[in-house]
């Protein structure tokens, strides 16, 4: 089998895997970093979302051999040390998630989009989020919790979600 070097969450990995495997299993299976999920296996619902060399890519249609020698973030290595990322503690101060299982997906993704644009607005959040799919359909809360990381403000006529009393209100 041939083997692939990547860094990973900036640790050098030496994958010894079949050229066809993707970079998902390569995460979950061999490496045993699970947090990256598998949602559909066709990149429509953005649950597998990673970095490759800062970018989103869906891990599930990505083979490791076409990755070699790349920089690959998972959800695992967003926080620095025991520092959550901004956006991982707005996700936990306006209680983004219901079940949770697409949030790996969406905090990555909403990663690549504030890493890009720091002040994003409610458009820029719509077409960076487009391609992430939340069953429970949080995405008020999702965009909440990106405008609360970048200290922005949503647009106008937009709502918040309020963690204290539940409810969604006029920004």
């Amino acid at each position: 089998m041939p083997k692939y070097t990547l860094s990973i969450n900036g640790q050098s990995q030496t994958l010894d895997v079949e050229p066809d495997m993707t970079l998902l299993w390569a995460l979950r299976d061999t490496l045993g970093l699970i947090g990256t999920k598998y949602g559909c296996g066709i990149a429509l619902c953005g649950a597998c979302t990673v970095h490759v060399n800062g970018a989103p890519v869906r891990a599930c249609i990505t083979r490791v051999a076409n990755i070699a020698g790349q920089k690959v973030t998972t959800i695992e290595g967003l926080a620095t040390g025991d520092k959550l990322h901004p956006l991982q503690q707005a996700w936990i101060d306006l209680d983004v998630p219901q079940c949770g299982y697409c949030q790996a997906g969406q905090l990555m993704s909403a990663a690549a989009l504030l890493a890009n644009n720091s002040q994003p607005s409610d458009a820029d959040i719509d077409v960076a989020m487009a391609g992430n799919y939340c069953r429970c359909g949080t995405y008020l809360r999702i965009r909440a919790a990106i405008h609360k990381a970048a200290g922005t403000s949503p647009n106008q006529g937009a709502l918040w979600y309020d963690a204290t009393t539940r409810t969604e209100q006029p920004a």
